[in-house]
């Protein structure tokens, strides 16, 4: 019987098995006959998968990028990245070696000793290959990593110590404590002022921790950042105030030119009297560099203050703010690619200020636009042509429309981009810690169902074109203001859409009584008030002769103006508005109640 022939050895490449390592350690000794070495490497590896996998389909992931993103966890990652960085490159080392000792077992000893490793040159360069690739990948993670860290430690300036901004226009970025506002400070000449507050009466710098239960109130602070012009002015203020119980969502806003604000109690009350008498978005200016008004050091002075103000004018504490200056904010739009809003009323300005203060034309039609950082700070500041109700909507959209678009994975060919406009664009007083909670409650939010209130006039402010020294200016009614800001959360979106919008017209009404029941006008002109109508009840008694149904007339071709008003008194009403030329007219509206007008009020909380 003739003998069978010995089996031919089987060549492995060991090229191949370096890259199956580098897929995933081991393969590479599995496939090179090392299945004990195979399992050696796999083991820590598959472990390591199986950990990593738990963790992100248990956690969700707003709360996971809040824990990535904490500083000690930015260091073990680095470490780790660097751990295995080493293991890997041992494993495919060790996968490439025993390859070749095995084809060179396989093929045969000499007398002299242990086979010779046969090792060609293209080999050694596909080794090479895969090393260099290997290292690539680590390498990403780890900038990525550094980055990360230079971000944070830039952006969550509890300390108010770090100093990231990065030019703008080719001179320093202005920074919170540099001089000058281009508003008059309106404290220099204040009646029995104190130049020296006490910094022993400062206030406490810190609220006791937020427990995740109690309403949450944050500053948003759009600032106007001009260093050839020495401008520091906090122009967009938007306290976000969130309910964690509900995940309801309230926006307000006020506007820049609002003047006489309470300032809270303390140093800055002796310094400026009960009321601020300049812009609120000159106060930052004129408080950040008064030693002991406000606690912190020249950085963080003016943040706690406007916190203070603001705080003070809606009746809520205000936790931390997070400030975007204008410059840094178109950077990152056009880093994250642009924003794509709804834009609801067409914007015409012939007079917003570009670059170098040149004054420059924009429009911006209805519809929906996709907008490029410009066009989006176009979007949200111009002011010329437009009221300062849709200004401040404006800019509650964008931030919602940011809100709901942004992607992470579409991020990362953006990150360099975007963590350089981040540096330069972005601060904020909340302590890292805070951002696993913060993000979590964030990803329970329906931004589509977010309460916006502006407090523009005439519902929220009464509006001074002139006759006031101070120019152009707006005087805030603190009680509705504080009574919206209290019950934002008690009241439908819905009727918050509709008084905003029939405040938007600006019809005025007046209520006279035909009925004969006592009070009966004033109750319903506060009913109209409290939708948004400016009403009153002057105590006139008109010639009804014995009227049952209620009387609505509308003056002077107003309904053209007004629509919306006329089209909720009808339907409040269940009449026909009537329309009356009458030049001695000054009222929009006239409603004149009668026997069967019902008795309506405005609720007892707003």
């Amino acid at each position: 019987m003739t003998p069978r022939p010995a089996p031919q050895a089987r060549n492995r490449s060991p090229f191949a098995a370096a890259f199956l390592s580098f897929v995933f350690p081991g393969l590479g000794q599995l496939y090179a006959g090392a299945p004990q070495r195979a399992l050696l490497f796999a083991t820590p590896a598959i472990l390591a998968l199986a950990l990593t996998l738990g963790l992100i389909l248990r956690a969700d992931r707003f709360g996971l990028l809040g824990f990535v993103i904490q500083p000690s966890v930015l260091t073990a990652i680095l470490v780790v990245n660097l751990a295995v960085l080493a293991y890997r490159v041992v494993a495919v080392l060790d996968a490439y070696r025993v390859a070749a000792y095995q084809n060179a077992a396989l093929g045969g000893g000499t007398r002299l000793g242990r086979p010779r490793l046969a090792v060609g040159p293209v080999s050694i360069a596909g080794l090479i290959a895969v090393l260099a690739v290997l290292s690539l990948g680590h390498v990403a993670l780890a900038r990525y990593d550094l980055q990360a860290m230079e971000l944070v430690n830039c952006i969550f300036d509890e300390s108010g110590t770090a100093s990231c901004d990065e030019p703008t226009d080719g001179t320093a970025a202005a920074s919170p404590d540099a001089s000058a506002s281009t508003e008059p400070s309106p404290s220099a000449t204040s009646a029995g002022a104190s130049a020296s507050p006490d910094p022993s009466a400062t206030p406490a710098a810190t609220l006791p921790p937020w427990d995740g239960k109690e309403r949450l109130n944050m500053l948003l602070i759009g600032s106007d950042q001009r260093p050839k012009e020495g401008a520091y002015n906090t122009d967009t203020l938007i306290v976000v105030s969130i309910d964690p119980a509900t995940g309801q969502v309230a926006m307000f806003s006020l506007p820049r030119d609002t003047v006489d604000v309470p300032v809270p109690p303390g140093p800055a009350r002796s310094l400026f009297g009960r009321t601020y008498a300049g812009k609120i978005n000159s106060w930052f200016t004129d408080i950040r560099n008064r030693e002991g008004m406000f606690p912190g050091n020249d950085r963080q002075r003016g943040y706690n203050g406007l916190k203070a103000i603001m705080g003070e004018l809606y009746g809520v504490d205000i936790r931390w703010f997070v400030e975007v200056n204008f410059e840094g904010f178109k950077k990152v739009i056009d880093a994250l690619g642009g924003v794509t809003v709804n834009v609801q009323i067409p914007v015409v300005d012939d007079r917003f200020p570009g670059d170098e203060g040149l004054l420059t034309r924009v429009y911006i039609p209805t519809g929906i636009q996709h907008m490029n950082g410009s066009q989006a700070l176009q979007y949200a500041r111009s002011r010329h042509t437009s009221t300062d109700f849709d200004r401040g909507a404006r800019q509650q959209r964008i931030l919602l429309s940011l809100r709901e678009q942004t992607d992470a994975g579409a991020l990362l060919p953006r990150l360099d981009s975007l963590v350089g406009a981040l540096k330069s664009a972005v601060k904020t007083d909340i302590p890292v810690a805070e951002l696993p909670r913060l993000l979590a409650l964030a990803d329970t939010v329906d931004t589509k169902s977010v309460r916006s209130f502006v407090f523009a006039p005439p519902t929220y402010q009464e509006e001074r074109r002139s006759g006031d020294p101070r120019g152009y200016v707006i005087v805030p009614y603190v009680d509705k203001i504080r009574a919206a800001v209290s019950s934002a959360f008690d009241v439908s979106p819905a009727v918050i859409e509709r008084r905003e919008a029939l405040s938007e017209e600006g019809a005025t009404v007046r209520v006279l009584n035909g009925s004969g029941k006592e009070n009966q006008a004033s109750r319903i002109a506060g009913y109209l008030e409290y939708h948004g109508i400016s009403a009153s009840a002057p105590n006139q008694k008109p010639d009804t002769r014995g009227q049952a149904a209620t009387i609505v007339r509308v003056y002077n071709g107003a309904e053209a103006r007004i629509p919306r008003t006329i089209a909720f008194l009808e339907a409040v009403f269940d009449v026909v508005a009537e329309p009356v030329a009458d030049p001695t007219m000054t009222t929009d509206v006239l409603v004149i109640t009668g026997t069967q007008t019902k008795d309506i009020k405005a609720p007892s909380g707003p």
